[in-house]
């Protein structure tokens, strides 16, 4: 095929394109999204919070791949009519099930524009990478961390998670452990968290080599938090066992009920036995913000990293996890790895210094930063401390409510926003995993489960900005109505108590 020839084929072609033959139709569908999206926020309580998925909606969902074309407007219907109605449910208040956010209208904007740059945040010189600075920098300031400090946004903190195992793994061992493995040395490594840790962090030390073994889970106090003397015995113990202590996980918000360490006892035995202190604050180190709560803090500012969601309290579209780390040559040693075709330049679209690929394991990054960065302008740190400080209070009150209702009981102290009790009642636990059941297919709200010293318990995580006193005393009427249903007592009168002074 001749020059002219091969021109003339791609003219032809022109039709390939994936834009739209007419702009002025997809416009016209795109705000009817937009304004659709808006609705569903803003009528939000009209709908229930969960609903369970048809079967003959799932079987919709197993169709043989697509090979022609299907209108813009009928797949929309498709999403509407399918995918909505069978959504997770924590955009709504009454979801209390699990520490999601709830999202906001301004997040929902920022990611449209985000997906239309379509930027990739590996690296290079372009604007969207210095909004993922800025961030960074204003994180630095929430915690109090030197400049020289690097972070990076990733999918949440199981991830952030791991890669500040892979970081204290760098600065133990050496950046040779990148060539090398863990070796012998690396095989004496041990690290220390509390049982009431979350469990990424076991699988973390897993994914990093060291073997989940390797991981000693301290005891806890009466309020969750780790014992700090039980830490400190068991390092003893195994450095006197020939073990290399390396690497201690403070919990900020543990993920059963919300308990926050001794942050600033912990970095200080961290400091006398030269371990790495990493926070996992995956939803509590948020809690900086609030006036109230950053006092229980105290101590985070040490942290050599800290792992957090901007997705849970701070309201920020799912995904948008991160990773903070004191030392940003250690964090940079730990994932940079030079190639050809990532090279440097002095001047061009491959000019600048430490890219984000740098940084973590993923060259191919999107634009989660715009989402939090728009979050962060649009509200301010104030407005979004006041919602912190207040899904605490909310928690509080319903705290109040179980209380003062005989019926219930109250399995583990408030600390921050996550209450956990039950329904009392012969085979309580069977009892009360069919009353979270009950409620969530009803759609009136949606708590979750956990086991407390072998105790299951109805978790409540208050942690969306919609939520109100109205939720609370609507959980509280459904858990009383669904276990008086399951125990045979009958209709419940369910007295409605004042609301809460906020």
């Amino acid at each position: 095929m001749t020059i002219v020839q091969r021109h003339q084929s791609l003219q032809a072609e022109a039709s390939a394109t994936l834009d739209p033959n007419n702009w002025d139709d997809i416009r016209a569908q795109g705000h009817r999204m937009l304004d659709d999206m808006f609705d569903y926020a803003a009528n939000i309580r009209e709908r229930p919070v969960w609903s369970p998925i048809p079967d003959d909606v799932r079987a919709r969902f197993h169709s043989a791949l697509p090979h022609q074309p299907t209108e813009l407007g009928e797949v929309y219907r498709e999403f509407s009519d399918f995918i909505v109605p069978y959504a997770t449910g924590n955009v709504h208040p009454g979801f209390m099930g699990w520490v999601h956010g709830g999202g906001t209208a301004v997040g929902m904007l920022a990611e449209m524009l985000a997906a239309g740059l379509n930027a990739n945040l590996g690296g290079r010189d372009h604007m969207p990478i210095e909004v993922e600075r800025q961030v960074v920098e204003w994180t630095r300031a929430m915690f109090g961390f030197p400049t020289e400090a690097s972070g990076i946004f990733v999918t949440g903190t199981s991830m952030a998670n791991l890669m500040a195992v892979l970081v204290a793994r760098t600065a133990a061992l050496g950046s040779s452990v990148r060539q090398h493995g863990i070796g012998d040395d690396g095989a004496l490594l041990t690290a220390y968290t509390s049982r009431a840790a979350h469990g990424c962090i076991t699988k973390a030390m897993d994914i990093a080599g060291f073997g989940s073994n390797a991981l000693r889970n301290i005891a806890v106090d009466d309020c969750h938090r780790i014992d700090v003397a039980a830490l400190r015995a068991q390092i003893s113990r195994d450095r006197e066992a020939g073990l290399t202590p390396f690497l201690v996980v403070g919990s900020a918000g543990t993920v059963d009920i919300g308990a926050i360490d001794d942050l600033a006892a912990l970095s200080a035995l961290c400091r006398e036995e030269k371990l790495w202190f990493h926070v996992d604050g995956a939803y509590g180190a948020l809690g900086i913000l609030s006036p109230e709560l950053r006092p229980r803090l105290a101590g985070i500012e040490h942290a050599d990293s800290i792992a957090l969601d901007f997705h849970k309290w701070g309201q920020v579209p799912y995904d948008a996890g991160f990773l903070m780390v004191r030392d940003g040559r250690q964090h940079r040693d730990t994932f940079a790895a030079p190639a050809a075709y990532l090279r440097r330049e002095t001047r061009g679209l491959a000019a600048g210094a430490s890219w984000p690929c740098d940084l973590g394991p993923d060259l191919s990054r999107g634009f989660r930063a715009l989402k939090t960065w728009f979050t962060l302008k649009a509200y301010g740190t104030e407005k979004l401390g006041a919602v912190i400080t207040r899904t605490c209070a909310l928690a509080s009150y319903l705290e109040a409510r179980i209380s003062a209702e005989p019926r219930l009981e109250l399995l583990a102290p408030v600390q921050l926003n996550i209450v956990c009790f039950r329904y009392r009642g012969t085979d309580a636990n069977a009892l009360n995993g069919e009353i979270v059941a009950d409620i969530q297919e009803s759609g009136i709200a949606a708590p979750s489960t956990t086991l407390l010293d072998g105790q299951l318990a109805i978790r409540a995580a208050i942690v969306n900005h919609r939520t109100d006193v109205c939720d609370i005393d609507a959980l509280i009427s459904a858990v009383l109505e669904f276990g008086a249903q399951r125990t045979g007592a009958g209709v419940v009168d369910v007295e409605q108590s004042p609301p809460l002074a906020m």
